[in-house]
């Protein structure tokens, strides 16, 4: 285990717990969402469109807002969204038609994406060491999850027995909590900016164009995109899952909060990756969640479905982990942000599709087989994540197509990352450095 100072290990741990609370309440608020919009409507193209709107199309404006992150002080736009998030879900507090509701949570997922993708983008430079990054995606990862698990529980007891206006107006106190803890994290948040650097990466598709020309984050992307087209239609499935087998809105919460605890302990597990295993995990967690998804598809009873649901989130947590470091290492600190939102803008593209075939394929299948659907999509995407496997031992993974590019990885850091606030900064390029360098302590989609 690599020990680093105090300060620097409460700085993530700080950051670790305001993930914590505001996602605890934005779960509890999306839940109170989803469910208030499934009981007033019984319509699955309503629920479509709240999760379209909430999950889908928000996340593909990502490229402007991850420009924020590479552009501006990364701290001060964490503080301005949730700041912003806050006053949306304030305004649902007073709301009450359905439709209304969907277009407000519709903002504050706007607000919320430069967050989550400038706060990927910092990790690596808040950390004491470069061999910490897997440790502080993995605590933070844990946080995110932990309130995933939690949020839902508590957000079905309160729609039950307070209603859906309470849930909303604690999810805005929840993000002011948030920014009072990020306020006390102080630091660098990003790389001191070199102009040559910059130059090179101009324009808000920069972070695209880094993902398509990076042959290991462009087949990371094309695989996670399949996966989300099924997969995404399972998240509209689970209100209609529930009342399937008589569960209510405390069931509904317990779907979600089963695949929250068991991502806490697949991310929590992501903390002992090191870079020659996070490939092998990676592609071993989508095959696991592939058959978790088949498992949900064919149980005969409610338990069974939150059984394969934990085993779900442990496995796609697992992932979650390993691809973030996968990422954060590839990417210069520059676009970083903007690759990031790259990402998520191709993640949300792909739900956006699965959400819009949702309503008729629910329809006419049923939730059950529209979760089998969501298991072939897995599959699918776990096949094409198996060439990454040749990064363990830092090959190129597409060697075999004849391309002679060689694959990108980061060098050894000899200096600590903790002197980037004196201009010391390191530099992803080298293609030896993934098979030689060490992690002691490592660090999807939900962040």
């Amino acid at each position: 285990m690599t020990l680093y100072p105090i300060e620097a290990r409460a700085k993530i741990r700080r950051l670790a717990t305001g993930r914590l609370i505001s996602v605890t309440g934005g779960a509890a608020a999306y839940t109170a969402l989803n469910y208030t919009v499934w009981s007033r409507t019984h319509s699955p193209g309503m629920q479509a469109l709240s999760l379209l709107l909430t999950f889908g199309v928000a996340g593909i404006v990502g490229p402007f807002g991850g420009a924020l992150g590479d552009r501006f002080d990364r701290r001060k736009v964490m503080i301005w969204c949730e700041a912003v998030s806050a006053a949306f879900f304030a305004a649902m507090a007073l709301a009450h038609a359905p439709i209304v509701l969907i277009v407000l949570a519709f903002g504050s997922a706007l607000a919320e994406i430069p967050f989550i993708t400038t706060s990927r983008a910092a990790i690596p430079n808040l950390v004491e060491h470069e061999d910490d990054v897997s440790w502080a995606n993995s605590l933070v990862t844990m946080g995110i999850h932990a309130g995933i698990a939690v949020g839902p529980l508590i957000g079905g007891v309160l729609v039950a027995t307070a209603g859906a206006s309470w849930v909303f107006g604690l999810n805005a106190l929840t993000f002011l909590v948030s920014i009072g803890l990020t306020i006390t994290v102080r630091g660098s948040y990003q790389e001191s900016r070199d102009t040559d650097e910059h130059d090179e990466h101009r324009g808000l598709l920069a972070g695209l164009a880094f993902l398509w020309n990076d042959r290991v984050l462009r087949r990371l992307t094309i695989a996670w995109f399949v996966f989300v087209l099924g997969m995404g239609m399972g998240m509209v499935a689970d209100a209609a899952l529930a009342e399937h087998f008589g569960a209510g809105a405390v069931g509904f919460a317990a779907l979600i909060a089963c695949w929250g605890t068991g991502s806490v302990v697949g991310s929590g597990a992501g903390r002992f990756l090191r870079p020659a295993t996070e490939p092998v995990w990676l592609v071993v967690g989508s095959f696991g969640i592939a058959a978790a998804a088949f498992a949900v598809g064919f149980a005969p009873a409610f338990v069974l479905v939150l059984v394969a649901l934990f085993a779900m989130g442990a496995t796609d947590g697992l992932t979650m982990v390993a691809e973030t470091g996968i990422m954060q290492r590839r990417t210069p600190d520059a676009v970083r942000s903007r690759a990031m939102a790259g990402f998520e803008a191709a993640l949300s593209l792909g739900l956006a599709v699965a959400y819009l075939l949702a309503g008729p394929v629910l329809k006419h299948v049923g939730p059950q087989a529209t979760y089998r659907i969501g298991g072939v999509s897995a599959l699918a995407a776990a096949i094409l994540l198996l060439p990454l496997l040749r990064l363990r031992h830092g090959s190129d993974p597409d060697a075999a197509a004849g391309d002679d590019e060689p694959v990108r990885a980061p060098e050894p850091i000899g200096e600590p990352m903790g002197q980037m606030v004196a201009g010391e900064v390191p530099r992803y390029a080298s293609a030896e450095a993934l098979e030689t360098a060490s992690y002691p302590e490592p660090g999807r989609r939900s962040a």
